[in-house]
């Protein structure tokens, strides 16, 4: 690596890295009741937006120069059933090929549900520092990796970058360097105004909800707070199917022999959206039972198209990893120091009563990078 790009990395690592004692930048509603920063407390004015549109548009080359590869690790549960890793490998990668940056990627794979897998990994690239420049870790869930993002934060040979969770720790010792993802919360509020709008009042539902923690606690607690308080739904059961196809199965499978009063399923991913799909095909009661996902993923959209899936929050997903490339560049530019603490990727609502160019168009839009359709597993 040259002089050049050995200056930015080092002047990147220093100042994207934020002080757990600098944050918050200001106060929002519920801070003294949480463990966590939303991003709305630890961005500064107006960067989230610049950032959001820099991904937006077409890709401004690289004007450095190289000569060697940036080095990229990535932790991350590829291994599940939802394409969210897989696409935005493929969107961090492309992106990284239209801004003309030379690369060179090492994935470290595992389950949603194997975290002390991804612990191993996490202190293999930290023992192995020097082979790094970039590394992205995507947490099997946030509170049970804390130490794993805070060790890998802590490391001087390379730029930390957490995918999937915006929600930063207040109790970290380091701070990574900066967090990309989609909001749940905001995610479970537009589906809970979404349901009410097309569902009304005095509905009962049930829930398949993922691991207990931060993303299941937006993704179906939010959802579930909104739905009860803004429309009087009743809950009839919560299971827990850990993100997994199986618990989606399991908790569905229950749900419709126990609950038959619960005529909408909740699941808080697409792993479980499949398997509770799966379930009432099984049954014959798909047509019975509204359903929704979580994410808008390849699979997800297949399934609104056969009319299996009802309905899912969005993620324009590609953001994340075309965002993940567009703040390596940053870093190696020298400009660290515009990137916002926390990303935010776009999110909207599909469902079964759109036309197929409907879905068609959001899907172009999502998958820009990463391309429409299913992924090949």
């Amino acid at each position: 690596m040259n002089r050049l790009i050995t200056t930015a990395l080092l002047a990147g690592v220093a100042t994207t890295s934020i002080a757990a004692t600098s944050l918050p930048l200001k106060e929002m509603d519920g801070i003294a009741d949480r463990d966590y920063w939303v991003p709305g407390e630890v961005n500064a004015d107006g960067k989230l937006e610049a950032m959001q549109a820099v991904v937006g548009t077409d890709a401004v080359a690289f004007t450095g120069s190289q000569d060697r590869p940036v080095q990229i690790a990535l932790i991350y549960p590829s291994a599940d059933t939802s394409d969210f890793w897989a696409r935005n490998y493929l969107a961090l990668t492309k992106r990284l090929d239209q801004l003309g940056i030379q690369y060179e990627t090492t994935e470290f794979a595992s389950r949603q549900i194997e975290h002390s897998l991804q612990a191993t990994y996490a202190n293999q690239v930290e023992q192995d520092a020097d082979l790094y420049d970039y590394v992205i870790f995507g947490p099997s869930e946030l509170a049970i990796q804390a130490d794993n993002i805070s060790k890998l934060a802590g490391s001087d040979g390379f730029a930390t970058y957490i995918w999937a969770f915006h929600t930063p720790l207040k109790y970290l010792e380091n701070q990574p360097d900066a967090w990309f993802d989609f909001s749940s919360a905001a995610g479970a509020l537009t589906m809970c105004d979404y349901m009410i709008g097309r569902l009304g009042e005095g509905v009962t539902m049930a829930m398949n909800r993922g691991i207990p923690g931060i993303t299941d606690n937006q993704r179906s607690g939010d959802f579930k707070a909104c739905v009860e308080e803004k429309a009087g739904w009743e809950t009839a059961y919560e299971h827990y199917g850990e993100y997994q196809r199986e618990g989606g199965f399991e908790g569905t499978s229950l749900i419709m022999q126990a609950y038959p009063e619960a005529t909408i399923i909740h699941n808080a991913n697409t792993a479980m959206a499949m398997g509770s799909v799966e379930a009432q095909v099984a049954m014959g009661k798909e047509k019975d039972i509204f359903s929704t996902g979580w994410g808008g993923t390849g699979l997800e959209l297949e399934a609104i198209r056969k009319g299996e899936l009802d309905a899912t929050p969005m993620r324009m997903g590609d953001d994340v990893g075309a965002a993940t490339a567009e703040a390596i560049k940053a870093d190696l530019e020298g400009r660290a120091d515009e990137l916002p603490f926390v990303f935010l990727g776009r999110i909207t609502v599909a469902h079964d009563q759109m036309s197929l160019e409907e879905i068609d168009a959001l899907e172009q839009e999502a998958f820009r990078f990463s391309g429409v359709g299913a992924l090949e597993r």
